[in-house]
């Protein structure tokens, strides 16, 4: 059995959301906790598909890890495992980030090339160049990434040719235990980064550049476990905020951080949302059918490719015409074709989708090819006339706690069905 969401269109949504740790941020936290032995605790810990996959896949490792509710505990043994298998890794890419720490650690590793969503390449040649400059035989074999480093590892002098972040964060984690200093130029500077490093300082790092694209590591001999609170997900709360422009709702986000949040929030009040700050998070209302509003993505602090889906669905409805530029990842166009199902006109040329806003779109059945298009989708069908239908909406589940909830208490229309396999 399968499931699949059922939404009827209509609903204004209206109440508050509370957001909860950010998915980009805790599963590198937990690879990161095999850097010391000894019991490491993560808090504010999302209640998605993906922890459960890192759960396994740290088990496998030999590491003992409990969850309560909102927090991770794992106790990583002295000799952890060092193999990841594929069956786990193909799950989620997120799986790439134990072999930093294994590395660094215990000088070896065997990782499964991953898998997880459908949006397009995503190498990992800047991963196994870092690690062979930090002193690591390093090379891609029957489908595993094997690095080897049996006299440990070394400082060095890294420049990433793009920000990428699974490759700031694998370097980052495999340069804190090398000898000597490391510097990476060029560095991710997305908040999930800061969250890491500021765990990693915890656990006795030495880190410089905190949100800068230059970090600078002096590499210690050992780490020891530590207590952490992940960071609110941006991504979740810029999704809600996208939600109450495009449905003509009133949320108040809390646990939301505008700081992270910048352009996506200025592009809401260019689309005629009112932004405001609260105690804690911020309140997004629209009283009107939204502008259009022209975004291209780019690496952090630029506007976030996760939140590309939600842009095209609010350009879906708008009052206008816009330009969609798609600069991170080639393959997030890739659910263009479901929106298309329901009514909304967009053209795609290579990286740029023009989309024309329609005064309605109309239910129909769809399918979920990643996290974001599967919530955008969502989104989608909340202002579609009649029933849509999301196929594959496990998808959602990997990224979003309690959305199908979330949804209903702010008024929204929609159930959860099991379907039968064919």
């Amino acid at each position: 059995m399968s499931e699949r969401l059922r939404i009827i269109g209509g609903a204004r949504l209206h109440g508050e959301v509370q957001v909860a740790g950010a998915k980009n941020s805790v599963l590198k936290l937990m690879a990161a906790t095999l850097l010391a032995p000894g019991t490491s605790r993560i808090r504010n810990v999302p209640d998605i598909a993906d922890v459960a996959i890192m759960t396994d896949l740290l088990t496998r490792l030999g590491c003992v890890v409990e969850s309560q509710k909102g927090s991770v505990t794992i106790d990583v043994p002295d000799e952890p495992g060092h193999r990841a298998d594929y069956d786990l890794v193909r799950k989620m890419r997120a799986s790439i980030n134990v072999l930093g720490p294994l590395v660094a650690r215990i000088g070896k590793a065997e990782v499964a090339l991953p898998g997880g969503d459908a949006i397009g390449s995503r190498g990992l040649d800047f991963h196994l160049k870092g690690l062979m400059s930090l002193g690591a035989h390093a090379h891609n074999e029957h489908g595993y990434i094997i690095a080897n480093a049996p006299d440990g590892l070394h400082g060095a002098e890294l420049f990433l040719d793009f920000p990428s972040v699974g490759a700031t964060e694998n370097l980052l984690t495999a340069a804190v235990l090398a000898k000597g200093t490391t510097t990476i130029d060029n560095a991710a500077r997305e908040p999930d980064i800061v969250d890491l490093c500021e765990f990693l300082i915890n656990m006795g790092a030495r880190i410089d550049g905190l949100g800068t694209s230059l970090l600078t590591i002096h590499g210690v001999e050992c780490l020891q476990p530590a207590d952490h609170h992940t960071l609110p997900d941006r991504i979740v709360a810029g999704t809600w905020a996208f939600a109450a422009a495009i449905t003509k709702g009133d949320i108040t986000i809390k646990g939301g951080r505008v700081e992270d949040l910048e352009l996506p929030l200025e592009k809401l009040t260019s689309a005629g949302a009112i932004v405001t700050s609260t105690e804690d998070g911020f309140r997004v209302k629209m009283n009107s059918r939204p502008h259009s509003i022209d975004v291209a993505t780019l690496p952090y602090p630029g506007f976030p490719t996760d939140l590309q889906p939600m842009v095209l669905a609010l350009n879906a409805i708008a009052d206008g015409t816009a330009i969609v530029t798609e600069n991170v990842f080639e393959g997030r166009f890739m659910f263009v074709n479901e929106l298309v199902r329901l009514g909304a006109e967009i053209n795609v040329d290579g990286h740029h989708a023009a989309i024309r806003g329609v005064e309605q779109l109309s239910g129909a059945p769809v399918a979920a090819t990643d996290i974001r298009a599967g919530a955008g989708l969502v989104l989608a069908g909340l202002i579609s006339e009649g029933t849509t239908l999301v196929e594959d909406s496990f998808h959602i589940d990997r990224g979003y706690p309690n959305f199908v909830e979330d949804l209903r208490r702010l008024g929204a229309n929609i159930v959860r069905e099991k379907v039968e396999d064919e």
